[in-house]
């Protein structure tokens, strides 16, 4: 198919003062036009899932499994943990070992035994220490992982990847490397706030408890996001503050949709919207305008995520709506120049800064939100994909950063 060719003035408006970045100019034609995801939600997604479907991911040195775990009405949330594989050989290997051991104590009533059962219903931080002389449990933290939770995008309604076909958890496992959880949470319209992020938490509490058997070093827990994940991010790590749950490290918040009042920003009178529906863009002969109908999804992303007749939604719901953001782990919050949530993301940001949290932003200029999916192999992209792995791996593993930010 022939490339469509720009023209040489091109007829998109951005935000005053900002231009498209020079190597995404050429991606602009290939944006799709603006069309409502919700008018029908369940052909929306059957389109994502097709064309994930297209390209599957390159699983090579990473290996998945799913867990069903038990929300409290009864019904069932499914995770997915990516482990790289010489990792899931080592834990296979410890746990046959301990079986074993504990096969041999049957019946004892010793010391020993009482320890065998206390590694084996311990927690991660209680299960080194007992252990102890049997040396049965990952006591040396060599043997243990750190853990990352990813809470996929797509405006709390779409975004949720096939099985075992994660890309993000398959980078970051094999990269950092890191065990990565990933969370099928409940998804709006159909299930509207809180469902969505009581099941991010749920699967937080569940990481914890399961991180001996998982071969995860506890201490070492971050959760990230992208968009909607982003939010999801910052939501669980004030849910984890605030009802004294497990200790994130990191919380990792990529064009992050923190704040329900970015869909209250006006939509501006654009050119290329002149003798059309300003809200719909039904424009022709134009390229799309990708500030303007990132906005527009933002509207209806919180129209549909919110329960209806909210009209200020807790801090759960919209992070930014925190009056007290303190005692939260350290945070990478990454915007883009051409993104409506780029100044909510920078003032949360600047917030967590005033509330003395270790905070690095980076901004990529020129670029719109979900750039990196239109135009996955461009420097930008890979440049800013390296940023976020490099920041999770620091915050993951600070005895190899040496105090210095790892690119």
């Amino acid at each position: 198919m022939a490339e469509k060719k720009l023209p040489a003035k091109l007829p998109v408006t951005v935000p005053p003062g900002l231009t498209v970045h020079p190597e995404l100019r050429p991606y602009l034609a290939q944006l799709p036009p603006f069309s409502d995801p919700y008018e029908d939600i369940e052909a929306t997604r059957e389109r994502f899932r097709g064309l994930l479907a297209l390209r599957p991911a390159d699983r090579t040195g990473v290996s998945s499994e799913r867990y069903d775990i038990t929300r409290p009405d009864g019904s069932a949330l499914t995770v997915e943990v990516y482990r790289p594989e010489r990792a899931e050989a080592e834990v296979n290997e410890k746990n046959e070992k301990h079986e074993q051991g504990e096969e041999g104590e049957e019946g004892e009533k010793g010391e020993k035994g009482e320890k065998a059962r206390e590694s084996r219903e311990a927690g991660a931080a209680g299960a080194a220490g007992a252990a102890g002389e049997a040396g049965e449990s990952r006591e040396a933290e060599d043997d243990l992982l750190p853990a990352v939770l990813h809470f996929h995008g797509g405006g709390y309604a779409i975004g949720r990847s096939m099985p075992g076909q994660d890309r993000s958890a398959i980078a970051l496992c094999r990269e950092l490397p890191a065990i990565v959880v990933t969370v099928e949470y409940r998804l709006a319209p159909e299930h509207r706030y809180p469902a969505g992020v009581e099941d991010c938490y749920l699967a937080l509490e569940w990481t914890a408890k399961q991180a001996n058997d998982l071969g995860i070093d506890a201490d070492r827990i971050a959760v990230t996001g992208n968009s909607a994940g982003g939010g999801l991010s910052a939501a669980v790590a004030l849910m984890a503050r605030d009802r004294g749950g497990p200790a994130l490290v990191y919380q990792s918040m990529c064009v992050p949709d923190v704040d329900d009042r970015a869909a209250e920003q006006p939509i501006p009178a654009m050119p290329e919207d002149e003798g059309a529906d300003s809200e719909n863009g039904a424009g022709t002969g134009v390229l799309p305008n990708p500030w303007l109908n990132s906005l527009r999804t933002v509207r209806l992303a919180w129209q549909h995520y919110l329960p209806e007749g909210t009209t200020v939604p807790d801090a759960y719901a919209s992070p930014a709506r925190a009056t007290d953001l303190s005692g939260l782990p350290p945070a990478y919050v990454m915007v883009c120049d051409l993104d409506p949530l780029r100044d909510t993301g920078l003032a949360y940001a600047r917030r967590l800064m005033d509330a003395g949290v270790p905070v690095t932003v980076h901004n990529v200029p020129g670029a719109w939100h979900g750039f990196e999916l239109q135009a996955p192999d461009t420097r930008l992209a890979r440049e800013t994909k390296a940023h976020w792995k490099g920041q999770l791996r620091s915050a993951l593993y600070p005895e190899r950063a040496g105090g210095t930010v790892v690119a």
